[in-house]
Order: C-alpha cells, then sequence, then structure tokens
C-alpha cells in the first residue's frame, strides 16, 4: 500500500507562555498538548525531505496542509507531483496524480492504530500516547530560537521509532519535525505560513478525483 506519511504534530500552533526560565521538555510538550486542544482549524505550508537511513537517497516535497477538527485533514503535495490525502472524518483518500489512483480506507482504522493520526484528530495526548525527553546528542540541531524535544511511542509502532520536534521559543509556533522510523529511515518536514482558527471550508475535506481514477477500496 502506498502512503503518505502523515508526521506527528504538523499542525500544531502555540501560544507564548510566561516562562520564568528555559522550560524542560514535559513543559513543552504540556504546553503544546494544551494549546492544540483549543485549535479549531489550522494551515500552513511545508516542505519535506524523505531520506534512507544512509542518507544517499533523498525524496522532496512540498505543498500545504489544512485541519479541521473534529478528523478533518487534507495535505496537498504540489511537488515534486500532485498527490492528496484527505479526511473527511470517516475515510481517508490517498490519490496519486501520476498514477491515476486513489487508495480509499477507513479513518476508524488509522485512528486505532496509528497515535500520529489520533493526536490530529483530538483523542490522542502527548504525555499519555509518548515519553518526552531532551533530543540525543546525535539527533541534536540547534536552530536560533527553537526548542527542541524528542518524543517516544510508549506503545511499540509499526511505523515510529521516535521523534525530534522543533518549536520556535518566543511564538511557540511549530517549525519542524523528523520522524525516525523502525529502520532508521527519516521524514523531515519544516512548517511556514502558519495560521490557527481560520474560517475553513469543510466542502475542501471532500475529495473528488478525475474520471478515470481508480479506485481501491480497503
Amino acid at each position: 500500500m502506498k502512503k503518505i506519511t502523515i508526521s506527528l504534530l504538523c499542525f500544531l500552533l502555540f501560544g507564548a507562555p510566561a516562562w520564568a526560565s528555559k522550560p524542560n521538555p514535559r513543559e513543552i510538550a504540556g504546553h503544546l498538548q494544551k494549546i492544540y486542544q483549543q485549535t479549531r482549524t489550522m494551515a500552513a505550508d511545508f516542505t519535506q525531505v524523505a531520506a534512507s537511513i544512509s542518507g544517499r537517497h533523498k525524496r522532496y516535497g512540498s505543498g500545504y496542509l489544512r485541519l479541521l477538527k473534529p478528523g478533518r485533514m487534507r495535505w496537498d503535495y504540489t511537488k515534486p507531483g500532485q498527490q492528496v490525502m484527505v479526511c473527511d472524518g470517516k475515510t481517508i483518500s490517498l490519490y496519486f496524480a501520476s498514477q491515476k489512483q486513489m487508495i480509499v480506507t477507513s479513518a476508524k482504522q488509522y485512528l486505532e492504530s496509528d497515535v500520529i493520526y489520533a493526536f490530529f484528530a483530538g483523542t490522542g495526548d502527548i504525555l499519555r500516547d509518548f515519553e518526552v525527553r531532551k533530543p540525543d546528542r546525535a539527533d541534536l540541531d540547534k536552530m536560533a530560537g527553537d526548542y527542541q524535544i524528542k518524543i517516544i511511542p510508549r506503545h511499540s509502532h509499526p511505523q515510529i521509532d521516535y521523534i525530534n520536534v522543533w518549536v520556535d521559543a518566543k511564538t511557540f509556533l511549530l517549525k519542524r519535525v523528523k520522524v525516525t522510523d523502525k529502520f532508521g529511515s527519516q521524514t523531515d518536514i519544516s512548517f511556514s505560513n502558519i495560521r490557527r482558527n481560520i474560517k475553513l471550508d469543510s466542502a475542501i475535506f471532500h475529495f473528488t478525483p478525475p474520471a478515470g481514477t481508480e479506485i481501491i477500496k480497503q
């Protein structure tokens, strides 16, 4: 099955807390959870780099995403080719323009098996579902003005080993996430033009593929 990676925390926007000193990882994660629970809608642009464990083979992508709680979200990849991942709250559709194919599966299956999607849908909880730590030295990538934390699924996940998260230290906007899978491959996503609690038309979470598209239901 072809699957667009859904990376953790892609849509989150923070409000800036009044920290007396640098917050620890659990404080950062706890504040993220609190603000996310207050987030009704989200829109952002993204760039993505997927790399093999050797780092020699990389795939680049970019596009934009939108979220409407509860349970609706849409990723539009515009480069290198059109791909769409859209959830209407009941089903998830993955459209691949180059192959004229769309895979449709139950959103409930994702909610039950994917802690990342569950978090986006509003049923997940960072401190409940993940161990929160300082980043490992090997993964530390200091970006001026950002905090970096590492989160690990508390229960074994079929794809995710751990995730590094960067947030702006002043605005607490999510700026970057890097997901490392069980094989050591990584998906690194950076965000810009993030907007929170804006008006979104619910119709955008219903996708109709072009005529002639092969529909595969799972």
